[in-house]
């Protein structure tokens, strides 16, 4: 699952940790250590606002999600500890977030977001057993469903549930500990043409209540694409996959873990035509490696069948949740399958749920109301 979005970085604490500074006295007091850690709060977030003011002022309004290749994992890296705190105030190493302390509770807080342990299930073996009847059905199922077609003017609404990763890694102790993001709201408006935008997603720091533009004068293309450019694209499910593979060559984590990963981008925050969806399906089958789940759940706890494919590179599997009575695609979840990274088998590392898409007349419509 591509999120907004960050490629998976391997965690190197002895490497990382040969760049700091020696940890010297650990015995801060109490009052100091919360000094230094509401310093350095204070620091990151107003060199945050600099380098945000800064970017408006020369590169314009924020540009969308970048491109298929820079949007892996929604890992993200914390660091904890006294020395890290230290290094930070001195200039010594910069990082993008920072945890001090090993948290208190079931929440911790960082950069604007509230962060939860992240839930384990059970591991639900995938089979191929089943999988051309279930993309029959989920294709047949997709290809009947109506949605409004977007004219001049309008904008496509998509509001879903969804969750991140983060993991913690404590400097002085050696620990790592995996949080994600609280289950929080995402709302996005795009035009059909691609080049106007709107993101609301507060629940994860990055937005403010009012949301950020996702304008863009660039064009559209397979990883960054609009409605109208999708449009364009073959029904045909082979000739359909042979775009994607050649599009996507030399991107991710081999050819068959992207072609998966760009199709189950798009059938999450998008809006297609029934003809488009159902041939992503049936080219989705085709890709070696995919199976089916027969038990899954999305971000709001609804059940369903799940077609899905491992990253070896990750030990990650990501499952595209459809309803088990209609077949109509509920969400995006990604489990972890083996220990990795200090990360238990059986642990959720992304999960959405759709919730609503949406055709409405203006930039941040609400549908049903079509008023800001």
């Amino acid at each position: 699952m591509r999120t907004p979005w960050r490629r998976r970085e391997p965690l190197d604490r002895v490497e990382l940790a040969g760049l700091l500074p020696g940890p010297g006295d650990p015995g801060l007091p109490r009052d100091r250590l919360t000094a230094l850690e509401e310093h350095l709060m204070n620091e990151i977030q107003q060199h945050q606002a600099r380098q945000q003011s800064e970017w408006e002022q020369t590169a314009g309004p924020f540009p969308p999600p970048p491109p298929a290749g820079e949007r892996r994992s929604p890992r993200r890296l914390v660091l904890v500890g006294a020395a890290v705190a230290v290094a930070v105030l001195a200039g010594a190493v910069g990082v993008g977030r920072l945890g001090l302390g090993e948290g208190q509770g079931q929440e911790a807080r960082g950069g604007g977001q509230t962060m939860v342990p992240a839930p384990v299930v059970r591991v639900v073996p995938g089979t191929t057993q089943g999988l051309g009847r279930t993309v029959d059905r989920i294709s047949v199922a997709a290809g009947k469903e109506r949605q409004a077609e977007p004219g001049p003017g309008q904008f496509i609404y998509i509001q879903s549930q969804v969750s991140w990763l983060s993991t913690e890694s404590n400097l002085d102790s050696g620990k790592t500990r995996t949080w994600v993001q609280k289950l929080h709201p995402r709302e996005v408006w795009m035009s059909p043409d691609g080049h106007r935008g709107w993101l609301i997603e507060t629940g994860n720091g990055n937005t403010s209540k009012e949301g950020m533009t996702l304008d863009s004068d660039q064009d559209s293309y397979l990883s960054a694409p609009s409605y109208d450019y999708l449009k364009t694209l073959p029904t045909d499910p082979d000739a359909l996959l042979k775009k994607i593979y050649e599009e996507s060559a030399g991107q991710g984590n081999g050819k068959d873990q992207e072609a998966f990963t760009v199709i189950g981008d798009l059938v999450r925050e998008q809006l297609m035509t029934p003809e488009l969806t159902a041939a992503l399906y049936r080219a989705a089958a085709k890709i070696p490696g995919v199976v089916l789940v027969d038990e899954a759940k999305d971000a709001v706890g609804r059940s369903g069948v799940a077609i899905a494919r491992v990253d070896e590179h990750s030990g990650e599997r990501t499952e595209w949740i459809f309803d088990g009575k209609s077949f109509s695609y509920l969400g995006e979840r990604t489990v972890q399958i083996r220990e990795a990274e200090g990360i238990e088998a059986g642990t959720v590392t992304a999960r959405t749920a759709i919730t609503e898409r949406a055709v409405v007349d203006e930039m941040k419509a609400v549908p049903g109301t079509d008023k800001a």
